[in-house]
């Protein structure tokens, strides 16, 4: 179906969700824009907002109600992998690129910034520990790809100080957030503030919004 019958099923489930519908939709045509150009979804948040950040990297880079088989251009360069790799081992040698041609899905670039322990513990150890997500998406990040930073109060310094660095390497960002939206809903390009005030309740509105997002980025790269 249509990317914005996933919203019209949003907001059917969810009514309250209705005075950030532009934001969601104005989020969801910025990362539209982002992954048709070949850019990428940086993201990060903290203790539950960090596990929501894993997550929805989980939707993105995998099938989530979609197959996404691989085309059969891929399959065909899949397979050739495979056969190389088989003659230089033996003719007995099975081939590993007709296997992962039946299991490869396509993905949607993403990046959640919340593991990758030995360098955050190292920059926490060495630098500062604030601004490990702001290390790294200096470091992965390029002009055009997209910053999420999910934040219940909106005023998480780490995430604040990664959507400096995003605004400093041309990277559009996305705040996720509730209560008045803190200081992320004035910063960043977009902030999709859910109308709750207690932390439980504004993750419980941030899950079936993100998933939407990704249903509607699914449904536009792999109808």
């Amino acid at each position: 179906m249509e990317p914005m019958k996933y919203m019209e099923s949003l907001l059917k489930r969810y009514p309250k969700l209705e005075a950030a519908a532009p934001q969601i939709k104005e989020a969801y045509q910025m990362l539209e824009e982002c992954y048709a150009r070949g850019g990428k979804l940086l993201v990060a948040g903290n203790g539950g907002s960090c596990a929501d950040s894993e997550h929805i990297v989980g939707e993105l880079m995998k099938g989530f109600v979609k197959s996404r088989r691989v085309s059969e251009r891929e399959k065909k360069r899949l397979e050739e992998a495979g056969r190389e790799m088989a003659g230089k081992l033996g003719e007995a040698e099975e081939n590993l690129g007709s296997q992962l041609a039946d299991c490869l899905q396509g993905g949607l670039k993403a990046i959640a910034l919340t593991g990758h322990s030995g360098l955050s513990t190292a920059f926490l150890n060495d630098v500062n520990g604030d601004m490990i997500y702001a290390q790294q998406l200096w470091g992965y990040g390029d002009p055009g790809d997209v910053f999420l930073g999910i934040s219940t109060s909106g005023n998480s310094k780490n995430i604040l100080y990664a959507i400096a660095a995003a605004k400093a390497k041309g990277i559009r960002t996305i705040a996720l957030t509730g209560r008045d939206g803190g200081k992320m809903g004035k910063l960043t390009d977009t902030a999709i503030i859910v109308p709750e005030e207690e932390t439980y309740k504004i993750q419980e509105l941030h899950l079936p919004v993100y998933h939407t997002l990704c249903l509607m980025l699914e449904e536009r790269f792999f109808s």
